[in-house]
């Protein structure tokens, strides 16, 4: 069975994001009856399974909980540890933060000890492909009871399986909505009368004004150089439409070739080669360079998922007034309107199968689906969860909410997302060749040659397991 997803299942998150952000928080949800499901079927400790133990959590047992600390941090799922122990008091969830996912885990999954329960994110997260095999399908998760006795499915966004269902297995639950965009200080550009640009020749324009100023118009940090990368795909994905999307996801031969996408190298080539870009950037951490933008205002742009705020919270100026834009197209002709956007769920969690406690895997997961616990995540980390109706209209006080909301709106049915990056684990070779194109040193030609060496690479091997896209 193949996975084919079409740009049309992206129209979930338009509804997702703005329900989410225009509804107040509700009361109880109502109790209804609910079956407890069967035990995990793999080794490890089992107890009684109840409504209230769906998956047999056995007493005296440790959930091992490995999470990415990037920007929405580990305190989320600690809470949901807490409430874990008020539901099991002879159990306990041990949630250990990692910034090395594929390094520290891929060496347990190959000795059969992997942990119970991951949250596979960020710049080293494991390719989906090299493991889906080796983990459970979350179903029962989402057909189980949630805290408040209601049946999970029941309270999530609809969409939210497809983008971790791999050849028919709902192998991976992504928690969050993220929405992409370049983001902004509004009060700096009310200030200075600048406007987002809608092109790439505007973002040009803009970093002329900007260095009149004595600021640069992008900042980036080694980490997070593919950063612009993710903006590049979403910018040609709007000019060519789906020709560009689906030749990326299913690594065709010269898919980075494609006109739309060389023209986005171009407009960044000659943004880079004008010194709008701040130097230095490949021998910057990621965060001090974000810092650069969001604390000192040495640039005015950055490309990020709206996860920034949150990562940035602590290093942003006073009054700054963090609000997201669309990417730009090339043309005012682009096949999607400039209003389209990329957005999607993202922090994939896994259960594997092999792990020591699958059924504490699969309970801490169901914790985290709560309303306690998605209410606490909105609040505290400014970003909607997958479960519905826990942010209230005003966002939290928070500006990086609201418009995240205001371009959902804009965007329509013109949502679209994908996947190649994330499930073949491609992004550690690419930061390679992107942090060399950022500092100047490459020109176009040779970050084509590079970024298609890295898909060929994967589209040849015949252990790899490949999805169609359609």
């Amino acid at each position: 069975m193949d996975t084919s997803r079409t740009l049309q299942r992206r129209h979930f998150l338009r509804i997702a994001l703005t329900a989410a952000a225009l509804t107040p928080v509700a009361g109880g949800l109502a109790s209804c009856a609910a079956g407890g499901g069967e035990p995990a079927a793999s080794s490890g400790p089992t107890g009684a399974v109840s409504a209230e133990n769906p998956f047999g959590v056995a007493d005296g047992s440790t959930v091992d909980a490995v999470i990415f600390n990037g920007g929405y941090g580990t305190d989320y799922v600690t809470f949901a540890a807490t409430k874990f122990k008020e539901a099991h008091p002879n159990a306990t969830a041990k949630v250990s933060p990692s910034t090395q996912i594929a390094q520290e885990l891929q060496p347990r999954f190959v000795g059969g000890n992997p942990p119970d329960l991951i949250d596979n994110s960020g710049a080293n997260a494991i390719g989906i492909s090299t493991i889906v095999d080796q983990l459970e399908d979350l179903t029962s998760v989402i057909d189980a009871p949630n805290l408040e006795g209601t049946t999970i499915r029941e309270t999530l966004y609809d969409g939210v399986v497809e983008p971790g269902t791999f050849d028919g297995k709902f192998a991976a639950l992504n928690y969050v909505l993220t929405v992409y965009a370049l983001w902004y200080s509004a009060s700096l550009f009310e200030e200075n009368g600048w406007t987002p640009p809608k092109t790439w020749d505007e973002a040009y324009e803009l970093g002329t004004k900007a260095k009149e100023k004595g600021k640069y118009l992008f900042a980036w940090g080694k980490e997070a150089a593919t950063y612009y990368q993710t903006l590049a795909i979403a910018s040609a994905i709007k000019e060519g439409g789906d020709e560009v999307r689906l030749a990326l996801e299913n690594l065709e031969p010269d898919c980075w070739s494609k006109p739309a996408v060389q023209s986005v190298f171009e407009g960044m080539k000659k943004i880079i080669d004008a010194g709008y870009f701040k130097p230095g950037g490949s021998g910057t951490q990621f965060t001090a360079a974000q810092a650069q933008w969001s604390n000192d205002q040495d640039a005015v742009l950055y490309p990020s998922g709206s996860w920034i705020e949150n990562e940035m919270k602590d290093q942003t100026k006073s009054g700054f007034d963090m609000t997201g834009a669309a990417e730009p197209t090339v043309t005012s002709g682009s096949s999607l309107p400039y209003e389209a956007l990329h957005s999607t769920a993202g922090e994939p969690f896994v259960v594997p199968s092999q792990a020591a406690n699958v059924a504490g895997g699969k309970e801490l997961l169901r914790v985290m689906l709560s309303k306690d616990a998605a209410t606490n995540f909105a609040k505290e980390l400014l970003a909607p969860t997958i479960v519905k109706g826990t942010v209230p209209a005003d966002g939290f006080g928070s500006t990086a909410l609201v418009s995240q909301t205001t371009l959902l709106e804009a965007a329509g049915t013109n949502i679209f997302s994908w996947q190649f990056v994330d499930y073949y684990g491609l992004n550690t070779d690419q930061l390679v060749v992107w942090n060399t194109f950022l500092d100047g040193k490459s020109d176009v030609a040779t970050l084509t040659k590079g970024l298609q060496g890295i898909t060929d690479k994967v589209a040849k091997d015949d252990s790899v397991k490949k999805i169609e896209v359609k």
